[in-house]
C-alpha cells in the first residue's frame, strides 16, 4: 500500500473559516492515512517549496563549514536546552543495534533570545531555522486538531497538551539533517544513514530533497519507498500519539538507506519533531489501561539515552 496523499488547501495555513463539513472530510481522510499506513502527504497546506529550499540552502551552508566551526555549537553545550545544536555525524544510533548514523544535524529546540547561534558563513540561519519552526507549529496543530476529530474527540483534547511549543519546557524540534556523501565500500557491517527506528513524541513533519533513500513500514510489514513530492508535507504518527490512542493511530517505523554504489550524492531533509509539553502526563485517550501513564519529558529524556547511548 503507498503512502496516500491528502489535499490540506481548505485547512491550510491563513485558512480559517473551513466548514465543519469539510472538517470531518478531511479528519476521516487522515484517520484513514494513520490507521492505514501511519504516513500521509499533505499537499497545499501553505507552507510552499520556495520555504523548504530556503531553510536547506542556509542549512548545508551550515554543515560544509570545517568542523572547528560548528563544534562550539553542538549539542549538550546550552545550559536552557539539552537537545539544541549540532550532532555530528555517527553520532547518533537511532537504531542501537546498529553503527552510528551516517548523517548530521541541527536541532532547533530552543527560541530563547540569549543562545549564540551560527554566523560566520551562514547569515541568516537563525532566522530561517526560527521562521521555519513556528511555520512547522501552526501546520502542527491543525493536523492535531484533525486527528483528535478523526476519533471523535473534543478538537482541544491534543492541542490542551502542546500549548509551549517553542519553549524550554516543551521539546519539539525542527532538524535540519543532512547526508553526506557515502563510501559504500569502506562503511561499517550493517551501517545505515539512519538506522530503523520509530519517531518519539505526538506527530512528525518531514520535508524532503529530491534524493531518494526514505523507507517506512506499512501495517502489513513491509519496507516501501516515501520518495520526495514536491510541494507537500510528509506527516507520521511517534510513540506518544500510538500510546495516548491506545494504538487506533500506530507509530510507523522508517529509514534512511544507503545511496546505491558509486552514487556520491547528498540528501538533506527537515523533520519538525513535534513533543507535548514536558509536564503533559499521557495517558489512553479511550479510558483503558493498555498502556500506564507518562509524563511526556521523562519519556523523551530515555529515548535519547538510547539513541545517544554509545557515546
Amino acid at each position: 500500500m503507498e503512502i496516500p496523499v491528502v489535499d490540506f488547501s481548505a485547512y491550510g495555513l491563513r485558512k480559517n473559516n473551513v466548514s465543519v463539513d469539510y472538517l470531518e472530510k478531511l479528519s476521516d481522510e487522515v484517520r484513514k492515512a494513520f490507521t492505514d499506513v501511519g504516513f500521509v502527504y499533505l499537499k497545499n497546506t501553505g507552507i510552499s517549496q520556495d520555504e523548504v529550499d530556503k531553510v536547506m540552502v542556509v542549512s548545508k551552508k551550515f554543515f560544509s563549514l570545517p568542523e572547528s566551526i560548528k563544534k562550539p555549537f553542538s549539542r549538550g553545550s546550552f545550559s536552557c536546552n539539552g537537545n539544541h545544536g549540532w550532532i555530528s555525524v555517527e553520532t547518533e544510533s537511532l537504531n542501537p543495534r546498529r553503527p552510528g548514523d551516517l548523517k548530521e544535524a541541527f536541532n532547533t529546540a530552543s527560541l530563547s533570545l540569549d543562545i549564540n547561534w551560527p554566523s560566520e558563513g551562514v547569515e541568516g540561519f537563525r532566522d530561517a531555522q526560527v521562521s521555519f519552526f513556528l511555520r512547522c507549529k501552526e501546520l502542527s496543530l491543525r493536523v492535531l486538531r484533525l486527528m483528535a476529530l478523526g476519533l471523535g474527540l473534543e478538537a482541544e483534547v491534543f492541542l490542551s497538551a502542546h500549548e509551549l511549543i517553542g519553549s524550554d519546557v516543551n521539546g519539539t524540534t525542527l532538524r535540519s539533517l543532512y547526508y553526506p556523501p557515502v563510501n559504500s565500500t569502506s562503511v561499517k557491517e550493517k551501517q545505515l544513514r539512519c538506522g530503523e527506528h520509530s519517531d518519539y513524541g505526538s506527530i512528525t513533519l518531514v520535508f524532503q530533497s529530491p534524493e531518494g533513500g526514505l523507507q517506512v513500514k506499512n501495517r502489513a510489514g513491509e519496507f516501501i519507498s516515501a520518495p520526495s513530492i514536491p510541494g507537500t508535507v510528509l506527516v507520521n504518527i511517534a510513540d506518544l500519539m500510538q500510546r495516548w490512542t491506545s494504538d487506533v493511530y500506530v507509530s510507523a517505523v522508517h529509514r534512511v538507506l544507503l545511496p546505491p554504489a558509486g552514487d556520491s550524492g547528498t540528501r538533506q531533509s527537515l523533520a519538525f519533531f513535534v513533543q507535548p509539553d514536558d509536564e503533559a502526563i499521557i495517558s489512553c485517550c479511550d479510558g483503558s489501561d493498555k498502556y500506564p501513564p507518562v509524563k511526556a519529558g521523562d519519556y523523551l529524556l530515555s529515548r535519547f539515552k538510547e539513541s545517544y547511548g554509545k557515546k
